[in-house]
Parts: structure tokens; C-alpha cells; sequence
């Protein structure tokens, strides 16, 4: 992270990856929380999103966000269960991540 400190005036979003680049349906890392809490401490009060793309789910959303992410990306937990079900999925982790 040290190479952030070099950019962060140039940036307004920093991207961490919770799981492996590669394919959906992977399991969150969770050391992916601690990176989290120290990437919110080096950004401080700058404006900068921090977004958190992999494995989120309702189990680890709310985590995510207490940590310091304002912006979370989720494939599977939101697509699983077909069309009917997107709306349902998005109201779930919308009342986890509003719950840290």
C-alpha cells in the first residue's frame, strides 16, 4: 500500500480485490477486512472511494463496510437464484452492509 501514498491525490477510487482475479463464484479472502481498515487509515479524510470487488456476500458484507469500503461489487450473490430473485438479493445486502 505504500505505493498509494504517492497517488491518492490523483485518485478517487481504489479497487481491492477479495478473491482471486480470474473467475465468479470464488470465496471473499478475509485478510481482505484488515487491508481494508489500513487503506482507510492512509487514505484519511481525502475523498476517495474505497471499493471491494470478490465473494461479497450477506455474511461478510456488513464487515466490508465497517472496515471501510463505501462501494461493494457482487456477481453471485446477487444473480444467484435467477431473475426473480435479483431484487431480493439486493435488498439483502443492502440491509447487511447498512447494518455495520
Amino acid at each position: 500500500m505504500t505505493v498509494l501514498e504517492h497517488v491518492l491525490d490523483e485518485v478517487d477510487l481504489v479497487l481491492v480485490m477479495s478473491v482471486n482475479p480470474g473467475f465468479g463464484g470464488q470465496r471473499f479472502i478475509p485478510a481482505t477486512v484488515e487491508k481494508v481498515v489500513r487503506l482507510r487509515a492512509l487514505i484519511g479524510d481525502a475523498s476517495v472511494d474505497v471499493q471491494v470487488d470478490g465473494g461479497i456476500i450477506v455474511g461478510n458484507a456488513a464487515a466490508v463496510v465497517a472496515a471501510g469500503a463505501n462501494v461493494l461489487v457482487a456477481g453471485s450473490a446477487v444473480f444467484t437464484g435467477g431473475p426473480d430473485r435479483y431484487p431480493v438479493n439486493i435488498a439483502a445486502l443492502r440491509d447487511a452492509a447498512s447494518s455495520s
